[in-house]
């Protein structure tokens, strides 16, 4: 549905202005365009509310935090290769050979690690 409403603006905005002197059938075409354009994306957004109501929970305690951690471990995207699936089962993504060294922000005790 996203997509219906990037052509529409396209559409619009690729054809010529057009002179106040009237309306044209092609006018009068383009305005019910972009009403039905904006009466389907105002349903696609009545029903996906209760939806996204649903999800917040899970997204603010559950991928938030796992998001987070990865950001933690990750520190730049573009130096990592693709991810890989083990024949196990495991994702694994491996740093670029040509990626700068890995700078670790703990402390020289392991200040990040667990103390037993």
């Amino acid at each position: 549905m996203k997509h219906i409403a990037i052509y529409a603006v396209a559409f619009t905005l690729a054809t010529p202005a057009l002179s106040d002197e009237g309306e044209t059938p092609f006018r009068d075409g383009l305005d019910l365009f972009g009403e039905g354009a904006q009466i389907i994306l105002e349903g696609l957004r009545e029903e996906m509310d209760p939806l996204l109501d649903e999800m917040q929970p899970f997204l603010e305690e559950e991928m938030l935090p796992f998001l987070r951690s990865l950001g933690d471990m990750i520190d730049d995207i573009t130096v990592y290769e693709m991810p890989e699936r083990l024949p196990n089962g495991d994702i694994i993504i491996r740093r670029s050979p040509d990626a700068p060294p890995w700078e670790n922000d703990t402390d020289a005790d392991g200040g990040d690690g667990i103390e037993l």
